[in-house]
């Protein structure tokens, strides 16, 4: 497997970020991958995705048992920390749950409110019209076409005050992309570094802590610190 790394250049603004300007970051085997400058995300050519169908028959082959111990210490890792920054009784979204929605459960079981939302398993879009105190999203952004389009929602959706509470391999070691575990599979289009998140907590006027590797809870304050809006990918307001 090659890794040829391509020369920077502005290809057009960042879909995580909407703002930075992004550059041919590597080439492997024909897949083309590009980098932002500005938030350092990198993703995958947009033309060389799977088509929607392809993806879903891929999602469904996902085994998400709730009474697996392993799963539930691997969801801890996100769920644990945000549970102690929580006031009791919190209502919450976990947004892309899956089949099985293990996290909303694990929630609930502490005290707080959990609806559910997934495009594919959870279509109904009732959900979204409402707000939280705080929303999970677990093993979702890496798969997500537009990011910068989810970002505005969850900005949309989380009341002043609330966390977001993110989980997805943090892109670490360039040299290693190649054969990278986490690269290999096609449905996973965005690769994320710790810096990216606190860049876009930034950017929003939010905080961002990393309580463990592949963890980031955003706090967004209980006063507007940052912009009134996020632009998206093609540089349109959102």
């Amino acid at each position: 497997m090659l890794v040829q790394a391509g020369r920077r250049g502005n290809t057009g603004p960042c879909i995580v970020c909407g703002a930075g300007p992004v550059g041919l970051f590597a080439t492997i085997d024909g897949l083309r991958y590009h980098r932002c400058t500005l938030c350092q995300a990198t993703f995958l050519d947009p033309g060389q995705r799977l088509c929607r169908a392809d993806e879903h028959r891929r999602y469904r082959l996902h085994e998400n048992d709730p009474a697996d111990p392993g799963y539930r210490r691997f969801l801890a890792r996100l769920g644990t920390p945000l549970v102690e920054r929580l006031q009791p009784g919190s209502s919450g979204l976990d947004y892309g749950c899956g089949p099985e929605p293990v996290l909303a459960g694990m929630l609930a079981e502490a005290g707080h409110r959990v609806r559910v939302y997934d495009p594919l398993f959870f279509p109904d879009r009732a959900p979204l019209a409402d707000s939280y105190d705080f929303i999970t999203c677990t093993e979702v952004l890496e798969h997500c076409h537009r990011p910068a389009r989810e970002f505005a929602r969850f900005d949309r959706l989380l009341r002043p005050g609330g966390w977001l509470g993110l989980m997805t391999c943090f892109q670490v070691e360039d040299h290693r992309f190649a054969h990278w575990h986490y690269r290999r599979d096609r449905t996973h289009v965005v690769f994320y570094r710790a810096a990216t998140l606190r860049h876009l907590a930034r950017s929003l006027g939010w905080r961002c802590e990393i309580p463990v590797d592949d963890v980031a809870l955003l706090h967004k304050p209980l006063s507007p610190a940052g912009p009134t809006h996020w632009v998206d990918g093609s540089g349109k307001s959102l």
